[in-house]
C-alpha cells in the first residue's frame, strides 16, 4: 500500500494534475498564442489616434508610434535575414528607397492609387532581393556585408540624380478610391505591421524557418540534409528586401517629404540602426526586435525629446544606445528576449521547486 503511495505521489509530481484545467490556465494558454498577442497589439495600437482626439495623448506622440512601426517593419525583416538564415547585410537604407521611390513616382506624377504602388514596390523589391540573393552564395560574411553597402550607397546616388527632392500630396492619394488623413495612413501602417508580424512568425514556425536555421548553423550538413541552399537564401533575401522597401513606402506616405541628399533614411545609418534595433533586442525574437526598434527610434520621439538635457544633448542618446549594444553583446548575446527568457525561466524553475518541496514536506508529515 505503501509503495503506491509513492508511485501516486511521484505521478502527482512529475506531471501535475494535467486532466485539471482551471479557467487561469486556459486565459494563460489563449494569451500565450501569438494570433492573440497579435490582435491584442492591434487593439491597443489602434486605440492611440482615437485617445488622441480625446486629449489623453499628443498626436505628435501618435506620429512617433507610426513612425517607430515603419522602422520595426524594416527590422522584422532583416531579423529573419540575420536572425534566422545567418546573412549580413547593410544595404537596407537602399532598399527603403525603392519603396519610397515608387510611391512618389507612381501615386504623385502618375496618380496611381495605393494599391498599384504597393503591388509595383513588392515587384520590384523582389526582383532586387532574387539578384542579392544570387549574389550571396559566392560571398558570405562581412564580404557580403560591404556588397550590399556598395549597393546602398548606388541605389542611394542613382535616387539623388532622379530627383532629391521627392514630396507626396496626399490628397492626391487614393485607397480604394477614397481619400486618407493622417489616421488612416496610421491604421494603414499598423495593420500592415501586425499583418507582416504575423506571417514571419508563422514562417519562422514553419518548416522554411527550420531549413533557414540549418543553413544558418551549419551549410554544409543543410545540404547533406537535402535542402536547398541556393533556394532559401534567395527567399530570405527576398523577405528581407520586400520589407525594407514597404517601409519606404508607408514613409512616403506618413512623413511625404524627402530629401534624400540630406535625409538619414537613405544613409548607411539607418542600416547601422536597424542592425543595432536587432542586436539588443534579439536576432531570433520579433518581439524583441520591435522593443529594439523602440528603443533606437521610438524612445527618443516620444520620451527623451521631452527632456531639456537631451534636447540640448542629442549626441548622450546615441552615446547611451552604443553602450547599450556593448554591453547586450557582452552579457546577453541573445539580446533582451535572451534576458527576459532567463527571467522567466528562473521563476518557473523556482515555482515547481517551491512546489516539490511543499508536497514532500506535506508527504513526510503523513
Amino acid at each position: 500500500m505503501t509503495d503506491l503511495n509513492v508511485k501516486q505521489e511521484y505521478l502527482r509530481l512529475t506531471y501535475g494534475d494535467s486532466q485539471k484545467v482551471d479557467s487561469g490556465k486556459k486565459v494563460g494558454k489563449l494569451l500565450s498564442a501569438p494570433l492573440t498577442q497579435y490582435l491584442i497589439f492591434l487593439v491597443v495600437l489602434g486605440a492611440f489616434p482615437l485617445l488622441a482626439q480625446l486629449g489623453v495623448l499628443t498626436s505628435s506622440f501618435v506620429f512617433a508610434i507610426g513612425n517607430t512601426m515603419i522602422y520595426a517593419i524594416m527590422a522584422i525583416g532583416f531579423c529573419l535575414l540575420m536572425g534566422y538564415s545567418g546573412l549580413a547585410s547593410l544595404g537596407t537604407a537602399g532598399f527603403v528607397g525603392i519603396g519610397a521611390y515608387i510611391a512618389y513616382y507612381f501615386m504623385q506624377t502618375y496618380g496611381a492609387p495605393f494599391g498599384v504602388a504597393f503591388i509595383v514596390t513588392v515587384l520590384v523589391s523582389l526582383v532586387s532581393g532574387v539578384l542579392v540573393g544570387f549574389i550571396s552564395l559566392r560571398i558570405e560574411g562581412i564580404y557580403l556585408a560591404i556588397l550590399t553597402l556598395g549597393l546602398s550607397e548606388i541605389l542611394r546616388n542613382t535616387f539623388i540624380s532622379l530627383k532629391s527632392t521627392i514630396k507626396l500630396d496626399m490628397s492626391k492619394v487614393r485607397l480604394f478610391g477614397v481619400k486618407i488623413g493622417e489616421e488612416q495612413v496610421y491604421l494603414l501602417i499598423l495593420v500592415l505591421f501586425v499583418l507582416l508580424l504575423w506571417i514571419t512568425s508563422n514562417l519562422i514556425r514553419s518548416p522554411i524557418g527550420r531549413a533557414l536555421l540549418s543553413v544558418k548553423n551549419s551549410t554544409s550538413a543543410a545540404q547533406a540534409m537535402g535542402i536547398n541552399l541556393m533556394k532559401y537564401r534567395v527567399l530570405a533575401f527576398v523577405i528581407s528586401t520586400v520589407f525594407a522597401a514597404i517601409s519606404g513606402l508607408m514613409y512616403m506616405m506618413l512623413l511625404r517629404n524627402m530629401t534624400t541628399s540630406t535625409s538619414t533614411l537613405l544613409s548607411m545609418a539607418t542600416s547601422l540602426n536597424i542592425l543595432g534595433a536587432v542586436v539588443i533586442g534579439g536576432a531570433k525574437s520579433l518581439w524583441g526586435t520591435t522593443f529594439g526598434v523602440f528603443i533606437i527610434y521610438g524612445l527618443q520621439s516620444t520620451l527623451l525629446s521631452k527632456i531639456p538635457f537631451f534636447v540640448e544633448n542629442p549626441a548622450f542618446i546615441t552615446m547611451i544606445t552604443g553602450l547599450l549594444i556593448i554591453l547586450i553583446v557582452m552579457f546577453y548575446p541573445g539580446g533582451i528576449a535572451q534576458m527576459v527568457g532567463n527571467l522567466v525561466q528562473k521563476r518557473r524553475t523556482a515555482k515547481f521547486v517551491t512546489k516539490v518541496e511543499r508536497r514532500m514536506d506535506s508527504y513526510g508529515q503523513k
